[in-house]
């Protein structure tokens, strides 16, 4: 499916290339869409860390975890 979505947004930028250099796009309405994905790949990527962050403490605590278990295995 993702591929499918990557295709189609291809092509439809490709159309709006094409139909801008024949000066049918309006610079304004680009640049619209351009602050708007700027904006969502902003918050992605606010929540990629706070999830990378959380992920980080988890890591940590097993890894704490598992030395615990290991000094009762040598013992």
């Amino acid at each position: 499916m993702l591929g499918f979505l990557k295709t189609a947004t291809d092509w439809v930028l490709e159309k709006e290339q094409e139909a801008a250099k024949e000066c049918v796009v309006n610079a304004e309405d680009v640049q619209k869409q351009i602050d708007i994905l700027e904006a969502k790949r902003a918050q992605l990527r606010k929540k990629f860390e706070e999830e990378d962050t959380e992920f980080g403490h988890v890591l940590s605590r097993l890894s704490l975890i598992k030395a615990n278990a290991n000094q009762c295995e040598t013992k």
